[in-house]
């Protein structure tokens, strides 16, 4: 709410539902909704009976992460869809924004959708850069935040809130696992890359936490700028460290551009290429074609994975979008339900940040990636991370899980 509301003293939606709430305002058996008013004439606006619920969806719809942003809308639209779009006996609704992948961008976003629109939660974020930058804004308003995407470790340990919930992943669940693995199966020295932010340090990070102490040798880092063009320098600089295996975080075009680059200057024939999921995932994987084959990488899901949950999931979106869905469709989707899961459990009380809390942290479900919970003392999900491979399918290619290595939670502070 803006400072001039407040001046000329209007009442805000938010403060109408919360003054209801106090006076314990409720509905006669026998009031006229459509008019607002009880039977016995005190007047009383529909909005405190039936007032949708304001969901404020902040994603990356261009530039580099383009189609995550499109592929998490789709999926929270999938599974919306499927309820009539209610949670809690209240009708849901959402005001949508392009984080562009520019911070300052998404904090002027993230402003807008908290003070001018007033949503009673917000949700999405894909950028790491971007949900670090909102977090004190989203803790100091006391607005509830569901990300949906970004995985930066902070928000989980130095810089959780008891206001953010997290559906997707942190840098470290999904690395820190597979540097073991990578020592015990693919090579015990390794070049490592990343795009130069966030998440792609800390995945590389929480790689060699488990490499290096499992006796692997890293042979160096290379750190490409976000968003990048031209990758043969930097595979030049890997090429020259002659490394059996390589560890890499790319995600949307950049993955591809990667990916057909190090096929094209030789690095697919001499090195043993893997890196954390988003490098090979569905929403990139038929750009890369016949040049991901064989690469392996750690994840929370698969279009393959065989239970009910996602089979059902996957023919559903590939019948609504004409597409497969992708990891970032499946957070989509889950992170629809938890909302829908918590207003259930408050009663559809938004307004109550308690309540609301309490509801999301108790949140527990069977999803498309296994079973889903949160940690309560870090608020982010914990789920099973798959070591996946690129094989042929039929006529096409897909990400095969041949490996699980276990159930893991970010270990916060």
């Amino acid at each position: 709410m803006s400072a001039g509301r407040k001046r000329h003293g209007k009442i805000t939606r938010r403060q109408l539902l919360r003054k209801a709430a106090i006076g314990g305002v409720a509905l006669a058996a026998g009031a006229r909704l459509g008019g607002g008013r009880l039977a016995g004439g005190i007047g009383l606006p529909a909005v405190l009976a039936a007032g949708p619920v304001k969901v404020g969806l902040l994603v990356s719809y261009s530039k580099v992460y383009g189609q995550l942003g499109e592929d998490i809308t789709n999926g929270m639209s999938l599974y919306l869809d499927s309820v009539k779009w209610k949670g809690g006996d209240r009708r849901i609704t959402w005001i949508r924004e392009d984080e562009e992948i520019d911070p300052q961008v998404g904090v002027r976003k993230a402003r807008k959708l908290i003070e001018a629109d007033e949503v009673d939660l917000l949700t999405g974020i894909v950028s790491t850069a971007t949900a670090y930058a909102i977090r004190d804004m989203v803790h100091n308003s006391k607005t509830l935040l569901l990300v949906s995407n970004a995985g930066g470790n902070l928000l989980t340990r130095a810089r959780k809130s008891p206001y953010i919930f997290r559906a997707s992943f942190t840098s470290w669940q999904v690395s820190y696992p597979f540097g073991k693995w990578f020592f015990d199966n693919v090579s015990t020295s390794a070049a490592l890359t990343a795009a130069n932010y966030g998440f792609g340090t800390e995945s590389i990070a929480a790689f060699k936490e488990s490499f290096v102490p499992a006796g692997g040798k890293v042979l160096g880092e290379v750190y490409p700028p976000l968003n990048n063009t031209d990758y043969a320098p930097y595979i030049a600089q890997i090429q020259k460290m002659a490394p059996e295996g390589t560890y890499n975080f790319y995600s949307g075009s950049d993955a591809v551009r990667f990916i057909k680059q190090s096929a094209q200057y030789g690095m697919m024939k001499t090195t043993r290429v893997t890196g954390a999921g988003f490098l090979v995932e569905q929403d990139v994987l038929p750009a890369e074609g016949e040049d991901a084959i064989g690469i392996y990488s750690p994840l929370h899901w698969a279009l393959t994975l065989q239970n009910p949950e996602n089979l059902a999931f996957t023919h559903a979106y590939k019948d609504r979008f004409n597409r497969d869905a992708s990891v970032f469709a499946m957070q989509g989707y889950d992170a629809a339900r938890v909302i829908v899961e918590a207003l259930n459990r408050s009663n559809g009380d938004a307004a109550n940040r308690d309540r609301m809390i309490e509801a999301l942290a108790n949140v527990r479900f069977s999803s498309p990636r296994g079973p889903f919970e949160f940690d309560p003392n870090t608020h982010n999900v914990i789920q099973t991370i798959y070591v996946r491979q690129v094989r042929h399918i039929g006529k096409g290619i897909a990400n095969v899980v041949f490996d699980n290595l276990g159930r893991i939670a970010d270990p916060g502070k």
